[in-house]
């Protein structure tokens, strides 16, 4: 009986990718070949599972580099026992490839598409500490100018009596009796075999059987630890103040997490912050508004002083160059900007109010209602 000639699909045109490809690129390729024609994808449907195969072995052989090697010098033939006038290096006992099993090639790609498991290598506890926050109120004051304030926190901190092992002083760890040691679990689904970590070692491949007593098998105790925090100057509410290292430490030899100081301003009683600048408002009489005058203006460095020109009117604004807020981690400051406003007196005496009657009847306001002149200009605008 005759035996029929099949050929075989040339790899670098299974995954359509060039002969030049670099390695990302095949994986790339099969990835995407691999999420199209998985089984369980493709329930029921064998042409999508030997398409799968297919993929899967051009990947095993083009992925590793001695194989790809054989394979662009003798093709196909590299791995039937036909080639290069000898047997075949890559080929194992049962016909597969020896040189990477499937379990391996899926951990790889799938692991990253499935969350199905690494690569068989042992898991790590190593894990980065806790940040923590603090919170700490500033006088209007401090935060224009700077500060230096200890602070107390408790935090978690390795412990001395185990050094972060969790193990009681010559007890070290045992061998993970779940996972053996391997940090992993392997497990069989259709024809591949899928590796997840072990629940019982957290994939470090040891488990504690003796813990400290100290800190319970936890690697950390509690402790108040003192610290001096600088405020810089120019701070204001909701500024955060990072010291890293000095959060929590880690465990298994993994970093200490940082320190957050979280800053909140109290109001000021004269000026309102409006970035770093300063505002405030600074009543004058009537008699001030008109003929003029000088005011001192307490600022936060001291008093200054403010000429106040003839006929100023009520909301005119002073702008006091360089006495608002330092700029922070710059040079510089804001400005101090004054508003006045002229304050209307609620009691008279009768002296006053009968210097304020003479006032008012040698005094013409411009534009006023009853002047003559804003009469003439409403005709004129309607005629």
């Amino acid at each position: 009986m005759a035996t029929a000639n099949v050929t075989k699909v040339d790899y670098y045109e299974l995954l359509s990718v060039s002969k030049d490809a670099d390695g990302q690129e095949i994986k790339t390729a099969y990835r995407k070949l691999a999420m199209q024609y998985h089984p369980d994808r493709n329930p029921d449907n064998p042409e999508a599972e030997a398409k799968f195969k297919e993929c899967s072995e051009a990947y095993s052989v083009l992925s590793d580099a001695e194989k790809r090697a054989a394979y662009d010098r003798y093709g196909h033939a590299a791995f039937s026992g036909g080639g290069g006038g000898g047997g075949n290096p890559f080929q194992g006992a049962g016909g597969g490839f020896a040189g990477q099993d499937m379990g391996d090639i899926f951990g790889d790609i799938f692991g990253e598409m499935f969350n199905m498991g690494g690569s068989g290598r042992k898991g790590s506890r190593v894990q980065r500490g806790r940040d923590l926050r603090y919170d700490m109120s500033l006088e209007f004051t401090e935060a224009a100018f700077g500060v230096e304030k200890e602070i107390t926190i408790r935090r978690e901190e390795v412990c001395n009596d185990c050094e972060g092992s969790g193990a009681a002083r010559g007890k070290p760890a045992a061998t993970c009796p779940q996972c053996k040691g391997a940090g992993q679990m392997r497990f069989q689904q259709g024809f591949f075999s899928v590796a997840r970590t072990c629940p019982r070692c957290g994939g470090t491949g040891t488990v504690i059987t003796d813990p400290c007593k100290t800190c319970q098998g936890r690697t950390t105790v509690e402790h108040e630890h003192r610290l001096t925090v600088k405020v810089p100057a120019g701070v204001e509410e909701g500024t955060r103040i990072r010291y890293q290292g000095e959060g929590e430490s880690g465990k298994y030899g993994g970093p200490s997490g940082d320190l957050y100081v979280v800053l909140s301003v109290k109001k000021h009683k004269f000026f309102e912050r409006d970035g770093d600048d300063l505002h405030c408002v600074m009543p004058i009489s009537f008699p001030q508004a008109v003929l003029g005058t000088e005011l001192q203006i307490e600022t936060l460095e001291g008093a200054e002083s403010i000429k106040v020109p003839e006929g100023t009117q009520s909301g005119k604004e002073f702008r006091l160059r360089g006495k608002g807020v330092p700029h922070l981690n710059e040079r510089g400051k804001g400005d101090l900007i004054v508003e006045v406003r002229v304050a209307t007196p609620t009691k008279l005496n009768k002296q006053q109010r009968e210097l304020v009657k003479q006032l008012g009847e040698t005094m013409v306001v411009e534009n006023a209602p009853h002047s003559r002149g804003l009469i003439d200009k409403v005709k004129d605008i309607f005629s």
